[in-house]
């Protein structure tokens, strides 16, 4: 299975952008999607954004007209621009891919927005 590396996260003012990174190495032929998912303190585990092998995106309501996942060329690397961020982006975002049926997660990211 994949081995996920996030990188990009850091604190931001709200209004601010920050590029999130997310490598995938050992085993990567098989992975059909990446994405980014959330979780902040308190809340539930939910959706930011996946893109699929074949380039189809996917967003969660409340990043849509914000938030934008692309792929590297290789890829095995995605990205998230995240663009007029607000404080309630706090969270931790972890890199997420499908692979054989299964899902691989990432340890994680910190991205903070004050206000």
């Amino acid at each position: 299975q994949a081995q996920l590396v996030e990188s990009g996260g850091g604190l931001v003012q709200a209004g601010g952008s920050l590029r999130l990174s997310c490598a995938a190495s050992g085993s990567i032929f098989s992975i059909t999607r990446m994405g980014w998912y959330r979780q902040a303190p308190g809340k539930q585990h939910e959706l930011v954004a996946t893109i699929t092998s074949g380039g189809r995106t996917n967003y969660g309501d409340s990043v849509k007209g914000r938030f934008t996942i692309s792929r590297g060329n290789a890829k095995n690397t995605a990205y998230l621009q995240m663009n007029s961020l607000k404080p309630e982006d706090t969270a931790v975002y972890y890199c997420n891919v499908l692979q054989d049926g299964r899902d691989a997660w990432g340890q994680g990211t910190q991205v903070t927005v004050s206000s």
